[in-house]
């Protein structure tokens, strides 16, 4: 009789991030350094290999975009201190890329396990490719699962970022396929007396529930 995988565990949108305590190429870090900064926290299955190459040099390359949202990059996989460190020496050697980020080693799997980033479908020895946005207030705000043979789209993670940030700061929603500097999303009126006002307001209103505004006016 075949056993059961365990069930992964994973931390629940608007809910604290969990927290870590974990050595890195940077040193020992914790959740709460980046605490007042939005924080990506992203896995990847193993060193010196290439799908996750391209990621972690691409995350590099677009680490001043992220600055400017007030982001931080922290990579994290099972391997050790010196595999990354040696990795990373590789990847400015060949790839002409310095990584500017830390990248957790992770060789107990505790923060691996506290994000549910193994999934024993996938390999009971490796994290997958997982994406958290935290933000400035250590909330888990969202979460990007990717299979080991894909890599991510680091436009759409910073796309991501950006929306959410809008949305905070703001009070509206973004739709599909939204950009910075497109319209947003107004929130639908909730009361008899709000929805016969916003048929007056000056939004775009394709019905009562249905109005977009420009950030810009």
């Amino acid at each position: 009789m075949s056993q059961q995988a365990p069930a992964v565990s994973l931390p629940r949108l608007n809910e604290p991030a969990p927290d870590f305590q974990a050595n890195s190429t940077h040193g020992p870090i914790s959740l709460s350094d980046f605490k007042g900064s939005w924080l990506v926290l992203f896995s990847h299955p193993a060193d010196f290999t290439p799908v996750c190459t391209t990621e972690l040099t691409e995350f590099a390359r677009r680490a001043p975009e992220f600055d400017k949202l007030n982001t931080k990059l922290v990579g994290l996989s099972i391997d050790s201190v010196f595999s990354h460190l040696a990795w990373t020496r590789n990847m400015a050697e060949k790839f002409g890329v310095k990584i500017p980020y830390p990248i957790i080693a992770d060789l107990d799997m505790k923060v691996a396990s506290s994000y549910g980033m193994v999934h024993p479908g996938a390999s009971s020895t490796a994290t997958v490719r997982a994406v958290f946005i935290i933000d400035d207030k250590s909330v888990v705000r969202a979460m990007v699962y990717y299979p080991m043979t894909n890599g991510r789209n680091i436009d759409e993670i910073l796309r991501l970022v950006e929306a959410l940030q809008t949305s905070d700061k703001n009070g509206v929603a973004t739709p599909c396929n939204w950009q910075p500097g497109e319209k947003v999303i107004v929130p639908p009126p909730a009361t008899s007396e709000a929805l016969e006002k916003r048929l007056g307001e000056n939004y775009e209103i394709t019905d009562w529930y249905f109005s977009k505004k420009d950030l810009g006016k």
